[in-house]
């Protein structure tokens, strides 16, 4: 079969490979729609593991069934999450089951920049599931990141009415817009450098748009009644996009990193200002989260 193998960001070669094979319990997926996430141009963080075949935000077809599986038939239209948490350890058992040891070393082979995967029997029980034959493959591949936007709103304390500001209107950007217009948001207002990105959120949900270069700690609370916002996304992760959001967040408020900087990047902090005088939240969300049911209504 035919995989696209990353080496570099520069550096993309079609090459050949041989069709996994399944066993016991797993799935073979034909794939017919893959996103990009930040992550697969993060050159810095795929470094040390090239060559490599991406890709995790995935959607296809089941051409093959391994013995005892009943849930799923070849034909199935599926979305399948490369990354499961064990639902038994400590972290799981706690409701912080993106933490778990299991969910960052599970995946599927050998990613979804090819023609197929094969889907390991914990990921076929606890990450794949089927696509309505509304929704297309190409929808069902925002699957994942839309679990982990939505994840990423709960740990962010999100509560209809509640002002949010969105930094960096990348797709992670729009799909918090998007999920906050939904949710009931009072006032959602989104920063990029990009004007297209910037029309693009005000289409999506978005009540009003700041240019990144401006002042936008001070464009957004003229727009909020001189107060800062209840809920900062930061989905960009330039050291400005942070200085931003500390200074925009209000009190009270909560600043939700949901993209990651360089590795060498660290931000000066004052503890009394945030923490004793404001009272503000700093948080963080990776992957998304099976046991959401348990613990919210939306």
């Amino acid at each position: 079969m035919r995989v696209s193998m990353y080496y570099s960001n520069s550096d993309l070669r079609l090459e050949e490979m041989p069709r996994p094979e399944i066993g016991p319990g797993e799935l073979l997926v034909r794939v017919e729609a893959s996103g990009i996430c930040g992550s697969d141009v993060m050159e810095w963080y795929r470094a040390g593991k090239v060559p490599l075949v991406l890709g995790h935000e995935i959607a296809g077809e089941v051409v093959e069934v391994g013995e005892g599986v009943a849930s799923f038939s070849a034909g199935d239209r599926v979305a399948v999450t490369h990354h499961v948490p064990c639902m038994s350890c400590h972290y799981c058992a706690s409701g912080h089951e993106t933490v778990c040891d299991t969910l960052r070393t599970t995946s599927f082979d050998p990613g979804g920049f090819a023609e197929f995967v094969r889907v390991p029997a914990i990921n076929v029980e606890l990450g794949t599931f089927r696509l309505p034959d509304t929704v297309s493959y190409e929808e069902g591949s925002f699957v994942e990141p839309l679990a982990c936007v939505i994840r990423g709103q709960r740990q962010g304390n999100f509560a209809p009415g509640c002002s949010v500001l969105v930094i960096g209107s990348g797709i992670s950007g729009l799909l918090h817009v998007m999920v906050a217009r939904a949710l009931g948001a009072g006032r959602i207002v989104a920063t990029d450098m990009l004007d297209f990105r910037l029309e693009k959120a005000r289409q999506l949900g978005a009540e009003a748009t700041i240019l990144a270069t401006e002042d936008v700690n001070a464009r957004f609370r003229e727009m909020n009644e001189g107060r800062g916002a209840d809920l900062v996304v930061v989905c960009a992760g330039a050291p400005q996009a942070i200085e931003q959001a500390m200074q925009a967040v209000a009190r009270s408020g909560t600043v939700l990193f949901f993209a990651t900087t360089r590795p060498e990047v660290s931000i000066p902090l004052s503890v009394n200002e945030f923490f004793w005088r404001k009272e503000v939240t700093l948080t963080s969300s990776y992957a998304a989260q099976q046991t959401a049911r348990r613990h919210w209504s939306w």
